[in-house]
C-alpha cells in the first residue's frame, strides 16, 4: 500500500487519491528519464572509458620509452574487456555482475598500482612504485562513473577505492625490506631531516601521502555523487514538467500544447473571448445500451471518443470535456486564430464522415451502425479556471448553450450538423476557407434558441459518405 504523508492527511479523500496519481505518474516519467539517461551515460561512460585508454596507451610508451610498456598496454586492454561487458550486463536497476565489475576495475587498478612490473628488468623497492602517481587514475574510473551510475555507486566506489587501495598499501608495507644499504645511504646523506630521508627514500612507502590521496579521492567522491543526485533530481523535474505536457496533451491539440509550454501567461486569467463550440453526441444511445453488455457498450464509447477526439486535434481544436456518449470541443482556445470557425466546420464534416467509415467496420462485424449529432456556433464565451487544487479550463457562457440546443435541433430537423449563421458568416470571412466548406450546408429558417433573445439563423447538413 502507498504510503501517505501526514501533510496529505490535510486534504480531502478524493483530493489525496488525485495526488497520489499525480505522483504515481510523476514516477513513471522519472522511471522512465532515468531509464533512458542510464541507457546512454552508461554507453558514453565506456565510450569514454575507450578515449581514455587510447590515450593512455599511446602516451604511456612516449613517458616510459622501454620494452616493459608491454604490460602496463595489455592491463589497458583489460579495463577496455570490463568496460565492454559493463554495458553487455548494465541495466537500470540494481545489478550484481555491473557492481562487480566495477569492484573488478578497482582492484585491477590496485594491482596494477601496487605490484611491480613483472616484465621490469630493474630491480626496485616496491616503495617505488607509488612514486609514479599512478593514483590519479583512479579518478578517470569516479569521473566516468558518474554519466552512468546512481550517486549511492558513485559513493560506494569512493570507499572501496578507498579500501582496495588501503589493502595494497598495508601489503606493500608489510614486504621485507630489500634494499636496506641504499636506505641507509640516503639516511646517511640527509642526516637528521626525518621529512627529507621520508621523501628520498626509494624503499619508503610515504603513509602519510598514501592517506592524504585517500582523504581527497574521498572528498571528490562525494562531491561527484552530491552532483549525480542533483542531476537527477533534475531528471525527475524534468519528468514531472513532460508528465504536464502529456496532460496537457489530453485535453489540447499538440500545436497548442507547444503554444502553452512556452507561454508564461496562466490560463487561469480570467476573459471573453470569441470561439466556435461545437457539441457531439451519439444519437439514441440509451436505446442502443439496452441489451448489450457493459463491456460492448463501453468498447463503443471508446472507439467514438477516438475518432472524436482525433478529428478536433487534427483541425486544431480543444477537446472540453467527455459528456458520456457527446463531447464538447472549442476551437480558439486558449488562444484565438483567424480560423477558428472553419476549423470547427471542417471538424464537425470530418466527424461525420469518420462516423461513415466506422460504420463500414462495424456492418462488416455485423453491428448496427449509430448516428451522430453536431451542433455549432461561435460567440463570445468566458475562459479561466476553476477550482482550487483540481483545476479544470472551464469555458461558459450563451454560446456554449448555443451549441448544445443546435445539436440537439438536428434530432428535429432530421441531419447530422447544424451550424449557426454567426459561425457560418465568421468562416466565410477567414483568409483560408474554401467553396468546399459550404457545399454540404444547406441554409434553413431562423430558429428561436431557448435562452437567447433573437432567432438564430441556421444551416445544416446531412450524413457524409466516406
Amino acid at each position: 500500500m502507498a504510503k501517505v504523508e501526514a501533510a496529505d492527511l490535510a486534504y480531502p479523500a478524493d483530493q489525496r487519491a488525485g495526488r497520489t496519481e499525480a505522483q504515481q505518474d510523476t514516477q513513471k516519467f522519472a522511471e522512465a528519464a532515468i531509464a533512458d539517461s542510464k541507457r546512454q551515460g552508461l554507453l558514453l561512460a565506456v565510450r569514454a572509458r575507450w578515449v581514455a585508454l587510447a590515450v593512455i596507451a599511446v602516451t604511456l610508451p612516449i613517458i616510459n620509452p622501454n620494452w616493459d610498456v608491454i604490460y602496463y598496454i595489455v592491463m589497458l586492454g583489460l579495463f577496455a574487456v570490463i568496460g565492454w561487458a559493463q554495458l553487455k550486463v548494465g541495466k537500470v536497476g540494481r545489478s550484481q555482475p555491473e557492481l562487480f565489475l566495477i569492484f573488478c576495475d578497482l582492484a585491477l587498478m590496485t594491482l596494477l598500482t601496487v605490484v611491480p612490473n613483472p616484465l621490469s628488468a630493474e630491480n626496485w623497492p616496491i616503495g617505488m612504485q607509488f612514486r609514479f602517481e599512478t593514483f590519479i587514475y583512479f579518478f578517470v574510473f569516479l569521473a566516468t562513473a558518474t554519466l552512468a551510475y546512481s550517486w549511492r555507486t558513485v559513493v560506494a566506489m569512493g570507499f572501496w577505492t578507498s579500501a582496495v587501495w588501503a589493502v595494497g598499501v598495508g601489503w606493500a608495507y608489510l614486504q621485507p625490506e630489500t634494499h636496506a644499504e641504499l636506505s641507509e645511504r640516503v639516511r646517511t646523506a640527509v642526516g637528521s631531516d626525518v621529512r627529507m630521508f621520508d621523501i628520498l627514500n626509494p624503499a619508503a612507502i610515504g603513509i602519510r601521502t598514501r592517506f592524504q590521496e585517500i582523504t581527497v579521492f574521498l572528498i571528490v567522491a562525494m562531491t561527484l555523487a552530491l552532483a549525480v543526485r542533483r542531476s537527477n533530481a533534475l531528471l525527475i523535474s524534468h519528468a514531472g514538467i513532460e508528465r504536464e505536457r502529456t496532460n496537457l496533451a489530453r485535453y489540447f491539440s499538440p500545436n497548442v500544447v507547444e503554444q502553452l509550454s512556452g507561454n508564461d501567461e496562466p490560463l487561469k486569467q480570467v476573459r471573453t473571448q470569441n470561439v466556435a463550440v461545437l457539441f457531439a453526441d451519439i444519437v439514441d444511445f440509451t436505446a442502443y445500451t439496452d441489451g448489450r453488455s457493459p463491456m460492448e457498450v463501453i468498447g463503443t464509447l471508446r472507439l467514438f471518443h477516438e475518432r472524436m477526439e482525433r478529428e478536433v486535434f487534427r483541425h486544431g481544436g480543444t477537446l472540453d470535456k467527455y459528456l458520456g456518449d457527446g463531447l464538447m470541443a472549442t476551437f480558439g482556445t486558449p488562444s484565438a486564430s483567424d480560423s477558428d470557425a472553419g476549423n470547427a466546420l471542417r471538424c464537425a464534416q470530418a466527424m461525420i464522415a469518420s462516423i461513415g467509415e466506422f460504420n463500414l467496420e462495424r456492418k462488416n462485424r455485423g453491428e448496427p451502425p449509430i448516428r451522430v449529432s453536431v451542433g455549432l456556433h461561435y460567440g463570445e464565451v468566458v475562459l479561466g479556471d476553476i477550482g482550487l487544487n483540481r483545476l479544470e479550463f472551464a469555458v461558459i457562457g450563451t454560446a456554449v448553450n448555443a451549441a448544445s440546443r443546435l445539436e440537439s435541433l438536428t434530432r428535429e430537423l432530421g441531419c447530422a450538423i447544424v451550424v449557426s449563421d454567426d459561425l457560418v458568416r465568421r468562416a466565410r470571412a477567414e483568409s483560408n476557407h474554401s467553396t468546399d466548406d459550404f457545399a454540404l450546408l444547406v441554409e434553413q429558417p431562423a430558429q428561436i434558441i431557448r435562452g437567447l433573445e433573437q432567432p438564430v439563423g441556421i444551416w445544416t447538413c446531412a450524413n457524409v459518405t466516406p
